[in-house]
């Protein structure tokens, strides 16, 4: 944001290239922790449809829970290289929320305070159950064109990512975005759980413990859905969901997670629909309707859980660790 405002008056340049830079992929992540071998096994799985195995999966899991609760900031991950000291890593990234909320009350002027109430919102709207930002959280009567300019400020900042309902799953998912049906997920997962737990001003050791052991059953769907979502933003993809709350018609009553496009466009058959489950136990009723109802239009739809890789009846389940491959 400084940057922004220190060049605001300069002419830009023709030839200047702008690049978004955004947290450490899970690869780059594995690079920082010394592991140059992991990611390239996890591709040749991914490419051939194998198993990963029993002993690869869970050492493979280990990380991911790694990357996702230390995340993707790389002063963040320094400090876990170092000293693999959770309460000095949250320290760390308390302190990038902190300059987070001083750069909103120096850059957002004139609605400031939409930011901040937006930006303290996150946590608490993505651990509902449908995790659509409901405006009348902050205000009752809120209308999306006063909020409009703060929702696009954070996106802009790239504090948050943002990820509109597209109403028609078809080729061209901008086109059928409809802009004041969204979700808002923090640009990266390890601050989004510094920003959740701060009851006490910093996480405790224990819940990152827990965390990294698998062993915190609250919230943790909130978490895993974000880290997808960072993870398919630095892939590339834009972000969109479908929802369709039909009271007269069950079988076009639905929510799917994420929509993303295939790289080569054809006449049919374009559009993935992904589900992300982060316990065990969970039913796909909402991607069997998705795929009967729009047949025409999907590709592969994907589960992303915490097992293994497998197919079953053409629904492709991968190990959250293979979302940047997609």
């Amino acid at each position: 944001m400084s940057i922004k405002k220190n060049v605001r008056d300069i002419v830009i340049p023709s030839e200047e290239r702008h690049v978004r830079m955004y947290p450490m992929d899970f690869e780059e992540f594995l690079w920082a922790m010394e592991n140059e071998t992991l990611m390239g096994m996890i591709k040749a799985c991914y490419e051939t449809g194998r198993h990963m195995g029993q002993a690869m999966h869970r050492k493979a899991m280990d990380h991911f829970r790694q990357y996702m609760i230390v995340g993707g900031m790389l002063q963040a991950v320094q400090e876990y290289i170092r000293t693999h000291d959770f309460d000095k890593v949250d320290r760390i990234k308390r302190d990038i929320l902190n300059l987070y909320r001083a750069d909103i009350v120096k850059y957002a002027e004139g609605y400031e305070r939409k930011v901040e109430s937006i930006f303290d919102e996150i946590p608490a709207q993505l651990q509902k159950h449908e995790k659509r930002f409901r405006l009348s959280s902050l205000k009752k009567e809120a209308r999306f064109r006063e909020y409009e300019n703060a929702m696009f400020w954070l996106d802009d900042a790239m504090i948050v990512n943002m990820c509109f309902n597209s109403t028609e799953p078809n080729i061209g998912l901008k086109l059928n975005m409809d802009r004041t049906t969204l979700k808002c997920y923090m640009a990266d997962t390890g601050l989004l759980i510094s920003h959740a737990f701060d009851e006490n001003g910093i996480v405790s050791e224990e819940i990152y413990k827990k965390l990294l052991f698998d062993k915190l059953e609250l919230n943790k769907g909130m978490l895993v859905e974000n880290i997808v979502a960072q993870m398919l933003t630095a892939g590339g993809h834009r972000l969109y969901f479908y929802s369709n709350s039909s009271r007269d018609d069950s079988a076009s009553r639905m929510e799917i997670d994420f929509l993303i496009a295939k790289n080569k466009i054809s006449s049919r058959h374009n559009i993935s629909p992904i589900e992300v489950k982060s316990g065990k136990n969970y039913t796909l009723s909402s991607l069997r309707k998705f795929t009967k109802k729009y047949g025409e239009q999907t590709y592969i739809p994907y589960v992303l859980h915490t097992g293994d890789q497998k197919e079953e009846e053409g629904i492709v389940f991968l190990p959250l660790y293979m979302t940047p491959l997609l």
